[in-house]
């Protein structure tokens, strides 16, 4: 379960959200908030456990990530977007920064931090409209597939078997 807040700011949007849930057997709760510029790019993010587990990173310039304290993260290099484990909402993010030039498969290099370990790493992820209000999301590995319906904002509101808003 997600409770979800957007908020416009003078340069952009910032998203702030609590969620509960499971991976399996093991429950999480976790709190995550994402600043956003007006073309809806990542430019800083923070996550943290409701025990006290936290990653906060920053793009300071597209596709260069930093930790809080600033070192460079190298081996996040040339990701642009994020996807947070337990949420539909980072799906939204490309395909509101992509809007209108996904009317062919694009592959993206995403920022993935599961909820298990707060690890962040790099997945590959294709995105494609296959119709107004119709996205198409693959793991480029082939692992899974999902198409996401999105509402008059572009905000994702089904995932197909892990999550619908309500």
């Amino acid at each position: 379960m997600e409770h979800l807040h957007l908020a416009t700011t003078p340069t952009g949007v910032v998203a702030r959200s609590s969620l509960i849930g499971s991976r399996g057997d093991r429950p999480y709760g976790v709190f995550y908030e994402i600043d956003l510029d007006a073309s809806w790019r990542v430019t800083r993010f923070r996550i943290e456990t409701a025990h006290g587990r936290r990653l906060a990173l920053v793009q300071a310039a597209p596709g260069r990530w930093t930790g809080e304290d600033g070192t460079h993260r190298t081996d996040l290099d040339g990701c642009i977007d994020i996807d947070l484990a337990g949420t539909p909402f980072t799906n939204t993010l490309p395909i509101r920064r992509l809007d209108g030039r996904l009317a062919e498969p694009t592959e993206l290099r995403m920022v993935y931090v599961p909820f298990d370990t707060f690890e962040p790493l790099v997945d590959e992820q294709r995105y494609a409209e296959r119709s107004p209000g119709l996205y198409r999301y693959e793991a480029v590995d082939g692992g899974f597939t999902a198409e996401l319906p999105v509402d008059e904002d572009g905000l994702v509101i089904d995932y197909p078997t892990l999550f619908r808003r309500a």
